[in-house]
Protein backbone atom coordinates (compact mmCIF):
# COMPACT_ATOMS: atom_id res chain seq x y z
CA UNK A 1 0.00 0.00 0.00
CA UNK A 2 2.37 2.77 0.74
CA UNK A 3 4.53 1.44 -2.35
CA UNK A 4 1.73 2.64 -4.72
CA UNK A 5 1.29 5.86 -2.68
CA UNK A 6 4.53 6.22 -3.13
CA UNK A 7 4.24 5.24 -6.82
CA UNK A 8 1.18 7.67 -7.59
CA UNK A 9 2.97 10.58 -5.52
CA UNK A 10 5.83 10.07 -8.25
CA UNK A 11 3.96 10.03 -11.05
CA UNK A 12 2.20 13.09 -10.27
CA UNK A 13 5.12 15.06 -9.08
CA UNK A 14 6.52 13.64 -12.76
CA UNK A 15 2.79 14.93 -14.35
CA UNK A 16 3.69 18.58 -12.64
CA UNK A 17 7.35 18.95 -14.07
CA UNK A 18 6.17 18.10 -17.59
CA UNK A 19 2.86 20.96 -17.28
CA UNK A 20 3.67 24.68 -16.65
CA UNK A 21 2.18 24.67 -13.39
CA UNK A 22 2.27 27.59 -10.74
CA UNK A 23 1.21 27.57 -7.46
CA UNK A 24 -1.08 30.07 -5.08
CA UNK A 25 -1.32 29.59 -1.19
CA UNK A 26 -3.53 27.06 -1.56
CA UNK A 27 -3.97 25.86 -5.40
CA UNK A 28 -1.47 24.27 -7.55
CA UNK A 29 -2.89 25.14 -11.26
CA UNK A 30 -2.73 25.36 -14.70
CA UNK A 31 -4.94 27.50 -16.59
CA UNK A 32 -4.06 29.03 -19.96
CA UNK A 33 -6.06 30.65 -21.63
CA UNK A 34 -6.22 31.91 -25.86
CA UNK A 35 -8.47 35.58 -25.50
CA UNK A 36 -9.26 37.03 -29.06
CA UNK A 37 -11.35 40.54 -29.27
CA UNK A 38 -12.09 42.45 -32.30
CA UNK A 39 -12.70 46.44 -32.75
CA UNK A 40 -15.63 47.50 -32.89
CA UNK A 41 -17.09 47.15 -36.94
CA UNK A 42 -13.25 45.68 -37.65
CA UNK A 43 -12.16 48.96 -38.17
CA UNK A 44 -8.50 48.58 -38.53
CA UNK A 45 -7.75 51.22 -36.29
CA UNK A 46 -4.64 49.02 -34.38
CA UNK A 47 -1.59 50.27 -36.26
CA UNK A 48 1.64 52.65 -35.52
CA UNK A 49 1.74 53.93 -32.03
CA UNK A 50 -2.04 53.20 -30.91
CA UNK A 51 -0.85 49.28 -31.62
CA UNK A 52 2.38 49.86 -29.69
CA UNK A 53 -0.11 51.91 -26.50
CA UNK A 54 -2.19 48.81 -26.91
CA UNK A 55 0.79 46.36 -26.19
CA UNK A 56 1.97 48.25 -23.73
CA UNK A 57 -1.34 48.91 -21.48
CA UNK A 58 -2.19 44.91 -21.66
CA UNK A 59 1.69 44.51 -20.52
CA UNK A 60 1.16 46.88 -17.24
CA UNK A 61 -2.31 45.36 -16.41
CA UNK A 62 -1.07 41.70 -16.07
CA UNK A 63 0.33 42.93 -12.75
CA UNK A 64 -2.77 44.23 -11.21
CA UNK A 65 -4.83 41.09 -12.48
CA UNK A 66 -2.28 38.34 -11.42
CA UNK A 67 -2.33 36.93 -14.79
CA UNK A 68 1.00 36.04 -17.07
CA UNK A 69 0.65 36.61 -20.33
CA UNK A 70 2.71 33.71 -22.55
CA UNK A 71 2.08 34.92 -26.17
CA UNK A 72 0.23 37.84 -27.60
CA UNK A 73 -0.20 39.51 -31.07
CA UNK A 74 -2.13 42.94 -31.79
CA UNK A 75 -3.35 42.68 -35.27
CA UNK A 76 -4.93 45.87 -36.80
CA UNK A 77 -8.62 44.76 -35.95
CA UNK A 78 -8.06 42.49 -33.26
CA UNK A 79 -6.10 41.22 -30.37
CA UNK A 80 -4.74 37.62 -29.80
CA UNK A 81 -3.64 36.80 -26.09
CA UNK A 82 -2.41 33.13 -25.00
CA UNK A 83 -2.55 34.24 -21.08
CA UNK A 84 -2.09 31.80 -17.47
CA UNK A 85 -4.33 32.87 -14.63
CA UNK A 86 -5.13 32.04 -11.08
CA UNK A 87 -8.33 29.93 -10.58
CA UNK A 88 -9.66 32.89 -8.75
CA UNK A 89 -9.79 35.30 -11.86
CA UNK A 90 -12.83 35.97 -13.26
CA UNK A 91 -12.43 35.40 -17.58
CA UNK A 92 -15.58 37.84 -17.98
CA UNK A 93 -13.65 40.45 -15.19
CA UNK A 94 -10.67 40.14 -16.69
CA UNK A 95 -11.61 40.98 -20.43
CA UNK A 96 -13.74 43.82 -19.19
CA UNK A 97 -10.48 45.01 -17.47
CA UNK A 98 -8.79 44.61 -20.16
CA UNK A 99 -11.21 45.96 -23.07
CA UNK A 100 -12.21 48.78 -20.90
CA UNK A 101 -8.99 50.13 -19.69
CA UNK A 102 -7.39 50.18 -22.87
CA UNK A 103 -10.47 51.98 -24.81
CA UNK A 104 -11.06 54.56 -22.26
CA UNK A 105 -7.31 55.22 -22.56
CA UNK A 106 -6.46 54.97 -25.99
CA UNK A 107 -9.76 57.09 -26.73
CA UNK A 108 -8.85 59.82 -24.50
CA UNK A 109 -5.07 60.23 -26.07
CA UNK A 110 -6.03 60.09 -29.52
CA UNK A 111 -8.48 62.32 -31.15
CA UNK A 112 -8.81 60.10 -34.28
CA UNK A 113 -10.02 57.34 -32.78
CA UNK A 114 -12.76 59.59 -30.59
CA UNK A 115 -14.12 60.40 -34.17
CA UNK A 116 -14.03 57.09 -35.40
CA UNK A 117 -15.59 55.69 -32.05
CA UNK A 118 -17.93 58.70 -31.20
CA UNK A 119 -20.08 56.23 -28.73
CA UNK A 120 -16.93 55.82 -26.87
CA UNK A 121 -16.65 51.91 -27.74
CA UNK A 122 -13.78 50.88 -28.97
CA UNK A 123 -14.09 46.88 -29.12
CA UNK A 124 -17.02 45.11 -30.39
CA UNK A 125 -19.32 43.69 -27.92
CA UNK A 126 -17.93 40.01 -27.61
CA UNK A 127 -14.99 38.39 -27.10
CA UNK A 128 -13.51 34.97 -28.09
CA UNK A 129 -12.38 32.41 -25.44
CA UNK A 130 -11.05 28.64 -25.26
CA UNK A 131 -9.01 26.89 -23.01
CA UNK A 132 -6.01 24.88 -24.28
CA UNK A 133 -7.35 21.79 -22.92
CA UNK A 134 -9.09 21.81 -26.74
CA UNK A 135 -5.94 22.08 -27.99
CA UNK A 136 -2.30 21.68 -27.23
CA UNK A 137 -0.43 25.17 -25.68
CA UNK A 138 2.11 24.44 -28.84
CA UNK A 139 -0.75 24.38 -31.25
CA UNK A 140 -1.43 27.99 -29.93
CA UNK A 141 1.43 29.54 -29.21
CA UNK A 142 2.17 28.91 -33.03
CA UNK A 143 -0.89 29.87 -34.46
CA UNK A 144 -0.70 33.17 -32.72
CA UNK A 145 3.24 33.35 -33.94
CA UNK A 146 2.06 32.69 -37.50
CA UNK A 147 0.26 35.68 -37.34
CA UNK A 148 3.07 38.14 -38.25
CA UNK A 149 6.42 38.53 -37.20
CA UNK A 150 7.43 41.30 -35.23
CA UNK A 151 9.97 42.75 -33.04
CA UNK A 152 8.96 41.16 -29.75
CA UNK A 153 9.67 37.91 -28.67
CA UNK A 154 6.37 37.73 -26.98
CA UNK A 155 3.78 40.12 -28.07
CA UNK A 156 3.90 40.94 -32.04
CA UNK A 157 2.25 43.84 -33.37
CA UNK A 158 1.24 43.54 -37.33
CA UNK A 159 3.21 45.29 -39.78
CA UNK A 160 0.72 47.65 -42.02
CA UNK A 161 1.45 47.15 -45.67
Amino acid sequence: MVALAISNYVAFMTLIAMVRVQYGSHTVFSIHLHLVWITKYRKKLLTGPVAIEVRDMIRSMRQRENVDIMNGHVSQDHVHLFISLPPQVAISHLVQKLKGKTAYKLLNKYPHLRKEYWERLFGARGYFCCSSGNVTDDIILQYIEDQNHGSDDDFTIEDVE
